[in-house]
């Protein structure tokens, strides 16, 4: 078994969430990623790219709508990988549908991926962190937890959600020791989705005026390595030109 503390995170894509797993990989975290099980190959190119450079990552492909398989996950790594000091949920879901043309089904999906999820990923880090009274808990928001644009209505209601989960575990695990804190993604990220829709993707890069997930990498091993005498709840990013 590792003697490492270990990371999770749940959604780790292409973009943000690799970029959080490298991170913490460079902290000294044995990292462990999930991804749902047909995106298991992407997923471990990621971790074979991390243990390239010296670190530890473990691959799982893992429904995190799924309670039954994500409460093995996290037993999973608790007896096998190393104790869990960090875990991030980190699950986009992000959809546009006019309201008019916005299922029940669409509508259930997204809840289920960015809020039921995130329940079932805090409330298990509580239930190992809360008896050896450390670690930190990362929700990923995004504009739509504070203010839900139109075209939004089911992605806002499921970040909505996540956000007021976060505060809740965050008032009720804090005095137990577990730091809990809800990062606000407000603007476009660096990756393929990006590219592909910015032509001019190379002079936003150029004058840092998109998101960079290296870059919100950094924020997240900040947040964690906060004293607690001065914790942050909620931390907001956004390029230096971003509208407010």
């Amino acid at each position: 078994m590792s003697l490492k503390p270990s990371c999770l995170i749940v959604g780790a894509g292409d973009g943000v969430g690799s970029a959080i797993a490298r991170a913490f990989a460079r902290e000294g975290l044995a990292v462990c990623i999930t991804r749902r099980p047909r995106n298991l190959g992407s997923l471990e190119a990621v971790a074979t790219s991390i243990r390239a450079e010296g670190g530890e990552a473990h691959a799982f492909g893992v429904d995190a709508r799924n309670e039954a398989d994500l409460i093995a996950l996290v037993d999973r790594i608790e007896a096998g990988i190393g104790p869990l000091q960090v875990v991030v949920f980190n699950i986009g879901a992000n959809v546009r549908f006019p309201v008019v043309e916005t299922t029940a089904q669409v509508y259930s999906k997204v809840w289920e991926m960015a809020a039921l999820a995130g329940f079932f990923t805090g409330r298990e880090a509580a239930r190992v962190m809360g008896p050896r009274g450390k670690g930190t808990i990362l929700f990923t928001g995004a504009t739509a937890s504070t203010r839900g644009g139109a075209g939004f209505s089911a992605f806002a209601g499921a970040k909505a959600a996540l956000r007021q989960l976060a505060q809740s575990l965050a008032r009720e695990m804090g005095p137990q020791g577990i730091h809990v804190a809800h990062v606000v993604i407000d603007g476009m990220i660096d990756g393929t989705f990006a590219r592909s829709i910015a032509p001019d993707i190379q002079s936003l890069l150029g004058e840092d005026a998109i998101l960079k997930p290296d870059e919100i990498a950094r924020n997240y091993v900040w947040l964690h390595n906060q004293q607690r005498s001065a914790w942050t709840f909620e931390l907001d990013l956004r390029p230096w030109k971003e509208n407010w």
